[in-house]
């Protein structure tokens, strides 16, 4: 948690001057903002929850808490889908530089319109739930689906637009740039050093930065997921598997707010 806020807010600051291009500030601003609400949000809420671990506030905060911290997770992801388009375009299309700044503002509001759209069900699936006789009260969405299979059904689809379509708008653009990079390293002997090889090589060290936030978020988050889909198919395995791995591979995944 300290990590993560002091660094996000250190690159908040660092971006706040004029030394880099207005385009690329915002969207470095923007993934700042989702990763400071996964770590104002999300880090807290588990932390004491796992804590306490029965529900002591009201209703709303149940709703209100579990559709943020959905919301702060849609977001970080979301916003590193623009930023893998971004690049793609920049280095695919390099003569598109002059509608970059506007392509990225429609894309950014599209993320985060996105995330709340997305994470809106969890203001309805979510309430309390007492059980008097042991005087114990959770936060949860026991009783909102009529079957099973609903709600795995909802959890797959939350599992693909987390994490599954992220992840494959990542490695499409990634695995393109590569091989454009590629091709255009075959020539390079051929071509002469100029003013548009350095304005190259700026674009190649974005991307590296880029691709290593990327890789983070797929090394970071695959374990907890993969968790994720072996209980949604086998309930029993919570009772094979012991608690700690749980927290574990979810505090793994938090690492990329960090990272």
């Amino acid at each position: 948690f300290l990590i993560a806020s002091c660094s996000n807010v250190a690159v908040l600051y660092s971006i706040s001057g004029k030394r880099c291009k207005s385009h690329l500030r915002i969207l470095i601003l923007s993934l700042s903002i989702a990763d400071l609400l996964v770590t104002l949000l999300v880090m807290p809420l588990d932390a004491m929850w796992n804590i306490m671990i029965q529900w002591y506030a009201d209703e709303l905060s149940c709703k209100i808490l579990n559709f943020g911290k959905l919301f702060a997770m849609y977001s970080a992801a979301l916003v590193l889908v623009v930023i893998s388009l971004d690049r793609h375009w920049a280095i695919l299309y390099p003569l598109s530089f002059t509608s970059a700044g506007q392509r990225n503002r429609i894309m950014l509001w599209t993320a985060w319109i996105g995330s709340l759209l997305l994470a809106s069900p969890q203001l309805f699936l979510f309430r309390l739930r007492t059980v008097s006789e042991a005087n114990f009260t959770q936060c949860a969405t026991h009783g909102s689906f009529p079957q099973r299979w609903q709600e795995t059904t909802y959890n797959m689809f939350t599992f693909c637009t987390l994490f599954v379509t992220p992840l494959g708008v990542m490695i499409v653009c990634y695995t393109r740039i590569l091989w454009e990079i590629g091709k255009q390293m075959k020539h390079k002997n051929e071509l002469a050093r100029s003013k548009n090889d350095l304005i190259s090589k700026a674009r190649l060290k974005t991307l590296k930065m880029t691709l290593v936030i990327v890789v983070s978020f797929m090394v970071c988050w695959t374990p907890y997921y993969l968790l994720g889909i072996w209980y949604w198919f086998q309930p029993e395995m919570i009772h094979l598997t012991p608690e700690y791995v749980h927290h574990s591979l979810f505090l793994f995944g938090l690492l990329h707010t960090c990272t």
